[in-house]
């Protein structure tokens, strides 16, 4: 009987994570290109909220959208181009080792393993895209509910969720300890007139 093979989920949700960061990019700049502040509020409260920010520069007499060109949430921003161009070849590389990953019988029989490593791989080439096609990630989801967060995309979602699962399925997955086969215990068989011979020597006795 063939063991069942997750590697349709793992490319499904790599597929899916990268459309859905595009789209939303794509998007989500488009909408907000001329909004006051280049931001629209759809939460708010005392403690603060969340809202869409599609931040733009101006290039040539038109806008074009701001990115961000260091890590995961903003971290080594202030590198730039350097950074970019860093995190895009470790971004490159990542997305070899995953694909290779998948390629493993082992990895495709596990769902949450290939569930992991598709979110991983989805947001790994959502922000690989941006750094080549607009030397830096495109950023437009802004959190401050409590504190500030720095502003992160779908992409980043996908990363942090399929690193989340990654680490659970390392913790909850428990390899099956297999016992040593136990030697069948025998009896001597007994030999025809063993019986009346032991009763003879201990009436001897």
């Amino acid at each position: 009987m063939a063991e069942r093979s997750y590697r349709m989920l793992f490319w499904v949700l790599a597929l899916l994570g990268l459309a859905a960061d595009q789209v939303s990019k794509y998007g989500m700049f488009a909408w907000l290109r001329d909004a006051p502040n280049n931001a629209h509020v759809v939460f708010q409260t005392e403690r603060g909220g969340f809202q869409f920010v599609a931040q733009q520069d101006e290039s040539d007499g038109r806008k074009v959208p701001h990115v961000n060109q260091g890590a995961l949430f903003g971290l080594m921003r202030e590198h730039k181009a350097l950074a970019n161009a860093a995190f895009a070849v470790i971004s490159l590389i990542a997305a070899v080792a995953i694909i290779a990953w998948s390629g493993f019988a082992s990895t495709a029989r596990d769902g949450w393993l290939c569930g992991a490593l598709g979110l991983i791989l989805g947001g790994t080439l959502g922000n690989f895209y941006d750094r080549v096609m607009f030397s830096g990630v495109r950023d437009f989801l802004h959190w401050f509910y409590l504190f500030d967060w720095p502003v992160f995309n779908i992409a980043d979602c996908c990363l942090v969720c399929g690193a989340g699962l990654l680490l659970l399925q390392a913790f909850l997955s428990q390899p099956v300890l297999s016992t040593p086969p136990q030697a069948p215990v025998t009896t001597a068989p007994s030999m025809p007139g063993s019986t009346a011979v032991r009763s003879e020597v201990t009436s001897i006795r």
